[in-house]
């Protein structure tokens, strides 16, 4: 009775496990990690422990990840599906993960990604999507992705990425975008500020080369000068140096509040291109030096005039006292010669 009692916990148990841990899989009960790397897996596997934080499927043969196919985990933390064949996400691959951080599907052979994919995975902060075959981002990306440090879209087939895409990812701090066939067009200068803008702050980016047009054919986006732009047309938009803000001279930790503006306002095709910086500042150099010397020589003139008017008075002033002087003696003599004259004519007498 005791031995049959053995057998039916031992059983109970093993039953247990197999129910805890897909049998293709390697499963760590303290650690909660499931390991099922290359072993050859064409769907993703069932009987997952539900406290299941990480696992790691790379370096398989899964084409497709179906509805809610994580299910069984919903406390998963870490998820890569990197170096598989995965070519259909459906819009609801990952429906109940609301506690992923990281999310690793590099190396696939994605083409379109639908735009409730990632809403239930709105704690992301890690997501990889290199080397797939990406033409588009949703346009509604970066509302799942408030808490987001790092995206990888390398090697993809990305020609445009739209700045009001970027602009609400306030805690990014990595983005790599190399090895896509970029299209160094009007459209580019509003992505261009973007970078110049989130190196200003810390940020960390890749190289941007462009592929069209073929003048551009290979020179890294940062380093296009504006003055390429001239021929775009003139639009309302606002001068393009007048929406970069310089940061608080506060730590990254203190910048989240400042939270980008949501840009709700429409951004047109084509921006205004920049002028030319260096030739500006020799023109206002010039003026500068020009200003001087007029001011100077208008300086010296008035200068001069003032002492001369000076001098001039003095010697008027001096001339009139001199002329008072002279009309003042000339009657004093004039009644002294009787009284010199009188003793000659008594004498006379």
């Amino acid at each position: 009775m005791t031995g049959e009692l053995i057998l039916a916990l031992i059983g109970i148990l093993l039953i247990h496990q197999a129910c805890g841990c897909p049998k293709e899989c390697t499963c760590n009960l303290k650690t909660k990690i499931v390991d099922c790397r290359g072993r050859g897996l064409t769907d993703i596997p069932t009987r997952l422990q539900p406290d299941t934080q990480e696992l790691y499927l790379q370096n398989n043969q899964i084409h497709a990840v179906p509805p809610w196919a994580f299910r069984e985990a919903p406390s998963l933390q870490v998820l890569d599906l990197s170096n598989n064949s995965i070519a259909i996400l459906s819009a609801s691959s990952f429906q109940g993960l609301h506690s992923l951080l990281v999310l690793n599907l590099a190396n696939n052979s994605i083409r379109d990604i639908d735009s409730k994919l990632f809403s239930p995975t709105n704690s992301l902060s890690e997501l990889n999507l290199a080397f797939n075959s990406i033409a588009s981002l949703p346009g509604n990306l970066a509302e799942d992705f408030r808490n987001l440090t790092r995206l990888s879209v390398r090697h993809n087939g990305l020609q445009r990425l739209d700045r009001m895409l970027l602009e609400p990812l306030s805690k990014l701090q990595a983005l790599f975008l190399h090895n896509n066939p970029w299209t160094c067009d009007c459209q580019v200068i509003g992505l261009k500020l973007w970078l110049e803008r989130f190196l200003f702050k810390g940020g960390t980016i890749d190289e941007i080369r462009c592929l069209q047009p073929e003048d551009l054919e290979g020179t890294d986006l940062r380093k296009v000068p504006y003055e390429m732009f001239q021929t775009c047309p003139s639009t309302n938009y606002n001068y393009p140096f007048s929406n970069i803000h310089h940061p608080d001279p506060e730590p990254k930790s203190s910048r989240s509040h400042a939270q980008d503006q949501p840009a709700r306002e429409s951004v047109p095709e084509c921006e205004p291109k920049q002028r030319s910086r260096p030739v500006n500042l020799r023109h206002a150099i010039a003026t500068v030096v020009i200003t001087a010397v007029v001011c100077g020589i208008v300086c010296l003139m008035m200068l001069a005039a003032a002492v001369y008017g000076c001098a001039y008075a003095a010697v008027m002033a001096k001339y009139h006292r001199e002329r008072k002087k002279m009309d003042h003696l000339a009657p004093t003599t004039e009644q002294g010669c009787p009284e010199e004259k009188e003793p000659l004519d008594r004498s006379l007498a």
